[in-house]
């Protein structure tokens, strides 16, 4: 939906199943008009749009693309941008580390991304610019060498020309957002400029190339970095990297004592990664830990005081939620990353809320239906973003 200075806001249509063409144009069906008729009914409303390899493949046949540009334009609706992370399935089976594959060493997911900007050039409005996010290069456990680290850079320069290619035949702003993920191939601030600094390394004439290439800023994924929102974003942009997108997301946090650590195994799921991070304070290096089964074993084989002061677990928790009993969040960084784009508006247009764990939150999280979270989801942040000055009352 349209906000002020022109800002767009959707929510990822992640958090529904969908893997071909038609699921994924059912889901829209089925639950993103009910929540466009409560929070925008006579407004044009942007989608954040999530498309399965296969599902873009399919979509791409000009019958499809064609039934749902007039779909669209027949229920007010518009496409501002795409999630390109995950390739294959992401709901009902195991997610963990195949959402990483194939990474930027394939050529899989370079011709997947391509293909999603073709599309994504053929769906916007006039005048509206148009991001695609995907994942942070690869995944630290996957031992990347050399070679694969070259055909990594190798592949983002080609997905930076067909953006430009594409932008330039469309006379559309496109640029793809790189996502810092917990363990990912960077995942803090600092290591996300080194990808950055590497790559210009290899393309030293390709600054200027940086308007098509940027950040996906997931908060989540941040504040699981012990980072401030604020210094995060600044270090980031002061070095000339774009934010193409802000993902509103939440994570949760604990003290782990042997209580909490009991009420955490409730979040113990097969589906996703659930990352957790340690902190000890200001003067110790945090320990990550690949998945939350790696963490609970952990606080079964050692005494507390050695487990730290705090954990954040990379589990996406409902935006409007507050804390359960004894359990944090990192609403605060949330917040904080929104106070910065409140000071400097025109530094991100797009705005997207991420909270695709619906199907495994623990039943006392959940609030409805998925339709009801998302409008709470909504409420929460317009009003957030109303007093900050980046909405309108009548949003």
């Amino acid at each position: 939906m349209h906000l002020c200075h022109g800002i767009h806001l959707g929510y990822c249509t992640n958090i529904h199943r969908g893997e071909s063409w038609e699921e994924t144009w059912q889901a829209l069906k089925d639950h993103t008009l009910r929540v466009k008729a409560e929070v925008a009914p006579q407004q044009p409303y942007g989608i954040g749009l999530r498309l399965s390899a296969r599902a873009a493949a399919e979509l791409s046949q000009p019958a499809c693309l064609l039934a749902f540009q007039r779909w669209l334009e027949q229920n007010n609706c518009y496409i501002f941008t795409i999630n390109g992370f995950p390739y294959g399935s992401f709901h009902g089976t195991r997610v963990k580390e195949q959402v990483f594959l194939p990474d930027w060493s394939s050529p899989q997911r370079l011709e997947y991304t391509n293909l999603l900007f073709d599309l994504l050039a053929q769906l916007l409005p006039a005048g509206i610019s148009g991001s695609v996010s995907t994942l942070p290069g690869s995944h630290k456990t996957f031992a990347l060498g050399a070679e694969q680290l070259e055909a990594i850079f190798a592949n983002v320069r080609a997905c930076r020309e067909h953006i430009e290619k594409r932008a330039l035949q469309s006379g559309r702003d496109l640029h793809l957002g790189f996502e810092p993920e917990p363990l990912g191939l960077f995942e803090t601030s600092g290591e996300t400029l080194k990808f950055f600094a590497h790559y210009l390394d290899r393309n030293p004439s390709d600054f200027g190339g940086l308007r098509f290439i940027g950040v996906n800023y997931d908060t989540c994924h941040l504040a699981l970095q012990y980072e401030d929102a604020a210094q995060a974003l600044d270090r980031l942009t002061q070095a000339g990297i774009r934010i193409s997108k802000l993902h509103f997301s939440n994570a949760l946090s604990l003290p782990p004592t042997e209580a909490m650590i009991a009420r955490l195994r409730a979040f113990d799921e097969p589906v996703y990664f659930h990352q957790v991070v340690a902190s000890w304070g200001n003067q110790q290096p945090l320990r990550r830990f690949k998945d939350l089964p790696d963490a609970l074993v952990q606080a079964e084989q050692r005494p507390q005081p050695s487990l730290g002061q705090e954990w954040r677990v990379h589990f996406h928790i409902p935006l409007h939620a507050p804390p359960m009993e004894g359990f944090g969040n990192t609403q605060d960084h949330l917040l904080g990353a929104m106070d910065w784009l409140a000071r400097q508006p025109q530094a991100c247009q797009h705005l997207e809320m991420e909270t695709y764990t619906w199907e495994v939150l623990p039943p006392a999280m959940r609030s409805g239906d998925v339709v009801d979270q998302l409008l709470r989801e909504y409420r929460w942040t317009l009003h957030e973003l109303t007093s900050r000055g980046l909405a309108e009352a009548s949003s």
